[in-house]
């Protein structure tokens, strides 16, 4: 008990030090934590139920997603026919069309139908566990194959749509610093999503409403102006309108059909500003390869312009002066700095597979959570209060021990909870004050095992020492047992439940820290300073 080396003394000390540091910031206000260092100004984030917040709920435009899936099967068809071993394996076709919500092309050679068959089978699915196809596949005229979606298959669709939306939409919110949003699904098409501490929803609006599908796609040099003003196009072509203020007088521009690179293949996107007139612009870079291919179509098409097209609408319709090598672009437009950088955050994100409207928005003012924090500090106080009189009049000066290592305990909460930029919630101050409660168990456990070998005739020193090892067994079974619980709650639970997992999880490891080592820190150097012969506990 007495061999406490001095370097153990000093790495103790050194984290309760860090810890009572660590959690000042959390009560300073926003204007004093902003002067601190930025490693030190790092706070506890309060959750929805306590600083307010937005509340949003999203749908799904469901007939965008049967227009991407019929794209994408368009893409698909193209791609299939081209042979693997070169130009003669090629399966010819034409009059290409998704109209009428099918996917429909003409084989040129009767004796191809067959194999275009074989092909376009290996390129469709099961759908989930229906025992259905996602598309089925038909034959018309003898040589006309049409493939129409299921209601499995689009089933299906939405759902793994909805679940990669999600996702996208909680990758964008954690890039505006905000913690512990909650995302989660409603019904087949819908998505909640609520942002604690943010007061203003346009902001969270702008940023994952954009479904942010970047395309690079040549314009169309041989179409008519005069017909594309009455809307008529070449095949294989369509007019893609312009975006809000872009387009220097234009309305629209023509457009092909096929995309030849497309944001899938982005690898960064960042916020920048064009050299020559210092505008903001979005700075990406593609993939090795959509590189490569963006390189081999630019060189092919010097001289040709190409349009940079942002959910359907144009930003801007260049000229190719030279092959763009490197893998890098940029896309300029009317863009502010803000603006420029939340397209960079939707861009890295990645695109949402399918267009999300806002169809309810609501604030939540933090006033009911102003009332949980005053009653949840009253809640603290009193529990704190009442156990640290308990521990004095019980054990006396192994109580105070106990008391200062609870003092401890509640910096050392604070302080992690900051550092991993943890959300307390309402149920998460329950955990804080359950914790509180719970803290000086180990310590309970620890007096009363030294009662007893002082009652068995030990001296003090052996008594203490029997006491902590003993007692020590049982502390750390028990506690990995509530860690395990917690942890569980954590990974299957989600938002209250979580919150509350989370503090649970911080509080019993520090409590085991300051109720066992610290008090025999504590207890080791008064031991060896007064040497006592006696203990009255």
């Amino acid at each position: 008990m007495l061999d406490f080396p001095r370097w153990k003394s000093i790495g103790i000390s050194l984290i309760l030090l860090l810890g009572v540091l660590f959690s000042i910031p959390t009560f300073l206000p926003e204007q004093t934590r902003s002067a601190l260092p930025s490693f030190m100004q790092a706070k506890v984030n309060l959750g929805l139920d306590l600083a307010g917040g937005s509340h949003l709920l999203l749908e799904a435009d469901l007939n965008d997603l049967r227009k991407t899936q019929l794209d994408n099967m368009e893409k698909t068809v193209r791609t299939a026919m081209r042979g693997e071993t070169g130009a003669a394996d090629d399966i010819a076709i034409g009059e290409l069309s998704t109209n009428g919500g099918k996917v429909s092309f003409l084989v040129r050679d009767r004796a191809q139908v067959d194999a275009a068959r074989e092909r376009m089978l290996k390129e469709t699915q099961g759908a989930g566990l229906s025992g259905q196809r996602d598309w089925d596949i038909s034959v018309v005229d003898t040589t006309r194959m049409v493939l129409t979606p299921t209601s499995a298959g689009q089933a299906q669709a939405v759902a793994h749509a909805m679940d990669t939306a999600r996702d996208i939409i909680d990758r964008r919110i954690n890039e505006l610093g905000t913690r512990e949003p909650t995302i989660i699904r409603e019904g087949n098409d819908r998505v909640v999503v609520q942002v604690p501490g943010l007061q203003d929803p346009a902001e969270l609006k702008e940023l994952i409403g954009k479904t942010a599908r970047l395309e690079f796609r040549m314009v169309d040099a041989t179409a008519d102006p005069n017909e594309a003003m009455a809307g008529r196009v070449p095949v294989g072509s369509e007019i893609v309108p312009y975006g809000e203020g872009e387009g220097n007088g234009a309305a629209f521009e023509v457009l092909r059909r096929q995309v030849m690179i497309s944001g899938d293949q982005l690898i960064s996107a960042q916020q920048s500003y064009e050299q020559q007139s210092n505008q903001p612009v979005v700075s990406i870079r593609f993939d090795s390869q959509g590189a490569a291919t963006f390189a081999k179509v630019t060189a092919a098409a010097v001289g040709q312009r190409f349009a940079m097209v942002l959910d359907g609408k144009v930003l801007s319709a260049p000229s190719i002066n030279e092959p763009i090598l490197g893998g890098s672009a940029q896309i300029s437009g009317n863009f502010t700095v803000a603006s420029a950088n939340a397209l960079s955050i939707s861009l890295r994100s990645g695109a949402l597979p399918v267009k999300m409207e806002v169809v309810e928005e609501r604030t939540v003012t933090p006033e009911l959570g102003q009332d949980s924090i005053e009653r949840g500090a009253i809640a603290g106080i009193i529990a704190t209060v009442a156990v640290l009189t308990l521990m004095l009049v019980v054990y006396g000066r192994f109580g105070v021990y106990a008391n200062i290592a609870l003092i401890f305990n509640v910096f050392l909460i604070i302080a992690t909870m900051a550092a991993f930029n943890a959300t307390l919630t309402l149920p998460g101050i329950a955990g804080f004050v359950l914790t509180i409660g719970a803290a000086v168990d180990a310590n309970v456990l620890i007096n009363e095992r030294i009662r007893e070998e002082l009652a068995r005739g030990r001296k003090a020193f052996q008594a203490v020492e029997l006491g902590y090892t003993e007692a020590s067994r049982a502390i750390f079974d028990a506690n990995i047992t509530n860690v395990i619980a917690a942890a569980l709650m954590f990974w299957f639970g989600s938002g209250p439940i979580k919150g509350f997992a989370v503090v649970l999880t911080i509080g019993i490891v520090t409590s085991v820290f300051t109720a066992v080592t610290v008090t025999r820190m504590l207890v080791a150097h008064w031991l060896r300073s007064k040497r006592p012969t006696t203990i009255h506990l």
